[in-house]
C-alpha cells in the first residue's frame, strides 16, 4: 500500500523556535528575561515546555502561533534517562505552561513538581494507560501460550525493575496509537484554551485539524493492515503494545517497556521459536539506541533487521520530519515486513 503524506507541517520552523531557545538563558537571570513566563507574555506568546517529542509536537501544532514551545529533551537524546541540568530546571520554574508525560522520565516528574506551574499538564491523564508486556496484542493460541508461560513470566518480573515506565506498570508510550493520541490532543487543547482564554479559538481550531490528521493516519494503518501474511512483529524496545493492540498485530519484544533492558537467554530462545512458528522475517530496532542486540538476534535467526520508530525524538537519521511522516514510514515498514496484500 502507498501511504499518501497526511500532513504538511510546520516542522523546520518548531526547530529554529527550538534552536533560539537552546541558544538564550547562561544565567538564572538571562533565563528570567529569555525563557520566562513574564518576558514572553508581554510579547504575547504562551512560553510552554514540554518534556519531549511527542508532547513538543502537540504543544506546536495546537499552540500555533500563540506559543512559544521549547523542550527538556535535546533532538537525539533517549528521554527515558533523561537527566536535567540547573538550566532546564530553571526554565519549568518559568514557564507558563507545561505538557508532560509523568511515568517515562523520572527526573522530569520530579522537577516538574517542584516547580509547582499552575498549568501543569500529564498527557496520561489525558487517555487511558494500560499494562503491556514483551507479547502484546493477538492471540498465538493456547498451546503456544502455555509453551512459553514460564519464560513470560520470567519477563514480568524482570520489567517491574523498570516500574517508572508508567504509573503502576502501566506502558506509557501512548502518542504510537493514534487514536489514543487524538484523545490527548484534544486533552491539551482544552487545556490551553483555559491557559489562555483571549486564543481559545485559534486552540480549539488547530485541535480540530490535529485530530482529523490523526484519523486520517488511524485510517492508513486500518487499512494498511488488516490483510497481511503474518500479524508477528519483533522490535527491540516493547513501545508498540497499543499499536499492535489497535490494529490486530502482536508485538514481541527482545527487551521490556525499558529500551535499555538485557534479554535474559530464554527470551532469546523464544524469540527464534516464535520467528519460525508465526513467519517473522524482520527484527526491527529504533534510531535513538543502538541496534547491536537486534542485529545479533537477527542474525541468529537468520532474519533481516529494519527501523520501526518510537518518535520518542526526530533527529536526521528518522525517516520523516515529524510525527506523522516518521507514523507513516512506520506502517510503511510494517507493511513490507507483515506482508500486507
Amino acid at each position: 500500500m502507498n501511504v499518501r503524506r497526511l500532513i504538511p507541517t510546520a516542522a523546520l520552523a518548531g526547530s529554529l523556535t527550538l534552536g533560539l531557545v537552546a541558544l538564550s538563558a547562561c544565567s538564572p537571570s538571562d533565563a528570567a528575561d529569555d525563557a520566562g513566563g513574564g518576558a514572553r507574555k508581554s510579547g504575547g506568546k504562551l512560553a510552554v515546555v514540554t518534556s519531549f517529542y511527542p508532547m513538543q509536537y502537540l504543544a506546536e501544532e495546537i499552540g500555533g502561533s500563540h506559543v512559544d514551545v521549547s523542550t527538556l529533551t535535546k533532538p537525539g537524546v533517549e528521554p527515558h534517562d533523561l537527566e536535567l541540568g540547573t538550566r532546564q530546571a530553571a526554565q519549568l520554574g518559568e514557564a507558563d505552561y507545561i505538557l508532560y508525560l509523568k511515568g517515562i522520565q523520572p527526573a522530569v516528574d520530579e522537577a516538574i513538581t517542584a516547580a509547582g506551574v499552575k498549568n501543569t499538564v500529564d498527557a496520561a491523564s489525558l487517555t487511558t494507560l494500560e499494562k503491556h508486556g514483551a507479547e502484546v496484542g493477538h492471540d498465538h493460541g493456547d498451546e503456544h501460550a502455555d509453551e512459553h508461560a514460564d519464560e513470560h513470566a520470567g519477563e514480568e518480573h524482570a520489567e517491574e525493575d523498570h516500574a517508572h515506565e508508567g504509573e503502576a506498570g502501566t506502558d506509557p508510550h501512548i502518542w504510537l496509537d493514534p487514536v489514543k493520541y487524538a484523545e490527548v490532543a484534544k486533552g491539551v487543547g482544552a487545556s490551553l484554551e483555559k491557559a489562555d482564554p483571549d486564543n481559545a479559538a485559534a486552540y480549539r481550531k488547530n485541535t480540530t485539524t490535529v485530530v482529523e490528521r490523526l484519523t486520517a493516519l488511524d485510517s492508513a494503518f486500518e487499512q494498511g493492515l488488516a490483510d497481511t501474511s503474518t500479524k508477528t512483529f519483533i522490535t527491540t524496545h516493547s513501545a508498540f503494545g497499543y499499536l499492535a493492540e489497535r490494529y490486530g498485530l502482536t508485538q514481541e519484544s527482545i527487551a521490556g517497556i525499558s529500551p535499555e533492558s538485557e534479554p535474559s537467554p530464554a527470551r532469546i530462545k523464544e524469540l527464534r521459536t516464535i520467528a519460525a512458528k508465526d513467519k517473522v522475517g524482520t527484527v526491527f530496532f529504533e534510531t535513538l539506541v543502538s541496534d547491536k542486540t537486534a542485529k545479533t538476534v537477527a542474525a541468529d535467526s537468520g532474519l533481516k533487521t529494519d527501523v520501526l520508530d518510537p518518535i520518542e525524538g526526530i533527529t536526521d537519521k528518522s525517516k520523516g520530519a515529524d510525527y506523522v511522516e516518521v507514523m507513516e514510514s512506520n506502517l510503511a515498514a510494517l507493511e513490507k515486513a507483515l506482508g500486507a496484500k
